[in-house]
C-alpha cells in the first residue's frame, strides 16, 4: 500500500480509519504473502468482512497483530500509528504525559505504548565491516538534589550514574548499550564481538581501550592534554550523538531509571540511524521490526 505524508496532519488524515490502518499493517508485515505466525503456514481461510484468517495447517485463527507490539491491544491502530510517527520523527522524543494528551489516552497507557514502540526499535549489535568507527562512553543519571530522598547517594561525580557505551560508524549508524561499569571487562567484549579487525577505531585515551592496539588499527586523541582533533582523528561524531541522547533524556523525560535506560538508548539510536530518511520512510521502516511483543507485567517486574 502506497503512502504519502510529510507531517503529522497528513499522517492523521492518511490513517483516519481502522480499515486503512489494518491494510497498511498487513502490507508492511506480510508484503502480499500472508504467513501464519504460529506455524508459518501459507494456506489459509479468510473470514468475510474482517482481517482475521484461519490457518489450514495448524487450524488457528490469526491476524497481522499476532506476535507484534499490537497484539491484544484495545487501543485503535489509528492512535498507535500517530504515536509511532511522533516517536520516530521527533528529534528528542515525547513524554508519556504529552502523548497522553495528544492521542487521548491515560498517562499510564501512553507510557506503555511508548515502551512497546521502543521494543520494536530495539537495535541488534552492529557489524562494522569497513571504514572508521568512533567509540566512547558517557554517564547518564539524575543529579542528587533532584532525586527522591530515598534514591539519593552520598557519592559524588559519576559513581551514581549509569555508563552508556557507544559505537558510531562515521557517516553511518550508531549502536549504544548501558553497561554495569565502564571497564575493560564489560566494554572490550562488546568491541571484539561487534567490530571486525579491519576497521579503524578512534577513541580517547581512556585506559579501557589500552589493549585494542594489539588487534585493531586503534588511534587516539588525548582530551586530558586539550587535544580534540588531529587531522581526521577525533571523537566529535560520537560526542554529538551523546549530546542528543542527554538533551533528550534530561529535557523531555527529565530522568530515566537504570532498569529502562536501554530502551531509551534504543529509541535515540533508531532516530539517529534513520535521520537521513523521509518522514514516511522512517515511519514505515519501524514496522519492519514490530514482530516483538512486550507485556506490561514483564515491563514492570523487578
Amino acid at each position: 500500500m502506497e503512502t504519502r505524508f510529510k507531517n503529522l496532519i497528513e499522517v492523521t488524515r492518511q490513517f483516519s480509519d481502522e480499515e486503512t490502518c489494518w491494510n497498511h499493517l498487513e502490507s508492511l508485515r506480510w508484503a502480499g504473502k500472508i504467513v501464519c505466525p504460529f506455524c508459518n503456514g501459507l494456506e489459509y481461510y479468510k473470514f468475510n468482512n474482517s482481517h482475521t484468517y484461519k490457518c489450514k495447517d495448524c487450524k488457528k485463527k490469526f491476524n497481522a497483530k499476532i506476535g507484534t507490539i499490537f497484539e491484544n491491544t484495545k487501543i485503535p491502530l489509528s492512535k498507535w500509528f500517530v504515536s509511532i510517527y511522533i516517536a520516530t520523527s521527533h528529534k528528542k522524543g515525547i513524554s508519556s504525559l504529552q502523548l497522553s494528551r495528544d492521542v487521548g489516552v491515560t498517562q499510564k497507557t501512553a507510557w506503555f505504548i511508548l515502551h512497546r514502540i521502543r521494543e520494536m526499535l530495539r537495535a541488534k549489535a552492529p557489524r562494522m565491516l569497513a571504514g572508521t568507527v568512533e567509540i566512547d562512553e558517557t554517564y547518564v543519571g539524575g543529579k542528587n538534589p533532584n532525586k527522591h530522598k530515598n534514591l539519593r547517594t552520598f557519592a559524588v561525580g559519576i559513581s551514581d550514574k549509569t555508563p552508556v557505551f557507544a559505537i558510531v560508524h562515521r557517516g553511518g549508524n550508531v549502536w549504544n548499550k548501558p553497561v554495569p561499569k565502564a571497564n575493560e571487562e564489560n566494554i572490550l567484549p562488546l568491541i571484539t564481538n561487534s567490530i571486525s579487525k579491519d576497521v579503524r577505531i578512534i577513541s580517547d585515551k581512556s585506559e579501557i581501550y589500552g589493549e585494542l592496539y594489539q588487534e585493531y588499527n586503534h588511534e587516539t586523541v588525548n582530551h586530558d592534554k586539550g587535544e580534540y582533533v588531529r587531522g581526521d582523528m577525533h571523537t566529535n561524531t560520537i560526542e554529538g550523538y551523546f549530546g542528543l541522547l542527554k538533551r533528550g533524556i534530561y529535557g523531555i523525560y527529565h530522568s530515566v531509571s537504570p532498569k529502562h535506560l536501554s530502551r531509551y538508548c534504543d529509541e535515540f539510536a533508531y532516530r539517529y540511524n534513520v535521520r537521513k530518511g523521509t518522514e514516511e520512510g522512517k515511519f514505515n521502516y519501524a514496522f519492519l521490526t514490530c514482530n516483538s511483543r512486550l507485556k506490561y507485567k514483564d515491563l514492570t517486574k523487578n
